[in-house]
């Protein structure tokens, strides 16, 4: 059973809930992020990406970069942007995006559960990702990306959950630029805050990383490296866990550089040994298991798998498995997805039409659409040890950066 516990966040006065409140450090460029964040000096992207407020010759994993973004939390303190709570509380977490709500728990989640197996993981890290937020964590002494868990729905917990948000006000309340609603209660009542605790102690055996696999890794590897000087705080890392029957995953695609040396007619004539290939009129969001869309030359196909080229264990069975396997590798040689630069993802939440504007451009020379991975695909893979391979699932509603912030350089009261 896993391990989960209140915590004083730092977040922002009610009335600047809005500006804070920022997109996720890695789901924007440093050019984005420093036009999102013109003529707001209260967004928390000065944080999360300090690059903004440096000169754009300064290197965005060096040391000044991480120093920036201390100076500049330091300030939002100073400047009564943000203030830490009183006492350790769980916060409730409501998105609402096109008519659907999804609500979660955040919290801090053990680092021995991470360590230990409980926290179940589906994807393999990158290197260089996890030192980054590494020394973002070192240098700030806070934890401010938030690690997107998913537990079996339990409905104890449903009804607390449900019952908190219906008889109080939520402290935050307001709906960003791109028509997402943000909300968030404050659950400060020591009895609820006990039997929260309580049953996900007693009645849930696991929780799965959703989204935030680098973060996770990353504030293990804090701990370890502070060593003597690690803190209660450090045992524990900033977490929203929501109950899996309301998750969406969106699919997650493909774009790549070049054919590999390859024509297009050679490369479709290639490819049509593992896959049916058939022209369509228009963008193609696959409705099935293996079915992918291609864009190639102006022109988008329906790609089937064809029989032979899956197996029903739970790695062999994935779309994403299915094209790396018989396409991606063989025929455009692409090995390793986490370091290949040839290959890119592109998050469904862009839309078909990023796809086709990347390779019109010219600087990709074909796209694949995907069928988005289930959740019980997910729970499955990690349940039997296995990984996907990278940039398998794309979650959305994201949850906002600097509405809570978990900070690891003090001891957390008991």
């Amino acid at each position: 059973m896993i391990t989960i516990t209140p915590f004083r966040a730092l977040r922002p006065e009610a009335h600047l809930a809005k500006q804070v409140a920022s997109r996720p450090y890695d789901v924007l460029n440093s050019k984005e992020a420093k036009v999102e964040a013109q003529g707001n000096p209260a967004s928390f992207l000065h944080i999360t990406k300090s690059e903004i407020d440096l000169p754009e010759s300064v290197d965005i994993h060096s040391q000044e970069v991480y120093q920036k973004a201390k100076e500049n939390l330091d300030a939002f303190v100073s400047r009564n942007i943000v203030f830490r709570e009183s006492k350790p509380c769980y916060y409730i977490y409501q998105l609402v995006m096109n008519g659907k709500s999804q609500t979660g728990l955040v919290c801090g989640s053990s680092v021995d559960d991470y360590e230990n197996g409980l926290i179940k993981k589906h994807e393999f890290t990158r290197p260089e990702k996890e030192q980054d937020r590494i020394n973002h964590i070192k240098t700030t002494g806070a934890q401010t990306g938030n690690v997107f868990l998913a537990y079996k729905n339990v409905a104890a917990i449903d009804q607390l959950i449900s019952d908190w948000k219906n008889e109080r006000n939520p402290v935050y309340d307001f709906v960003a630029e791109d028509g997402i609603q943000h909300s968030v209660w404050v659950v400060n009542d020591t009895n609820t805050i006990e039997k929260i605790t309580s049953l996900f102690k007693t009645v849930v055996p696991a929780s799965y990383i959703a989204d935030g696999h680098h973060r996770a890794a990353s504030a293990a590897k804090v701990r370890k490296a502070l060593g003597d000087l690690s803190t209660e705080g450090s045992d524990y890392f900033l977490t929203t866990l929501f109950p899996s029957n309301q998750l969406y995953i969106m699919d997650y695609n493909r774009v790549v550089k070049d054919l590999n040396g390859l024509s297009s007619e050679k490369f479709l004539e290639t490819i049509a040994e593992k896959f049916s290939v058939q022209k369509v009129s228009e963008a193609l969001s696959p409705a099935h298991l293996h079915e992918f869309g291609m864009y190639l030359d102006g022109q988008w196909y329906q790609l089937t798998a064809k029989e032979g080229t899956y197996t029903a264990d739970p790695i062999g069975i994935l779309d994403v498995t299915i094209l790396s396997d018989h396409l991606l590798d063989p025929v455009l040689g692409i090995k390793d997805q986490r370091t290949d630069k040839r290959i890119d993802f592109v998050g469904g939440i862009r839309g078909l039409n990023e796809l086709e504007k990347r390779v019109n451009s010219g600087e990709m020379a074909v796209a694949f659409s995907l069928h988005p991975v289930t959740i019980q695909q997910l729970f499955d893979i990690a349940d039997s040890g296995n990984v996907m391979p990278p940039k398998s699932t794309w979650f959305e509603p994201k949850l906002r950066d600097g509405l809570l912030t978990h900070l690891i350089d003090t001891h957390e009261e008991a």
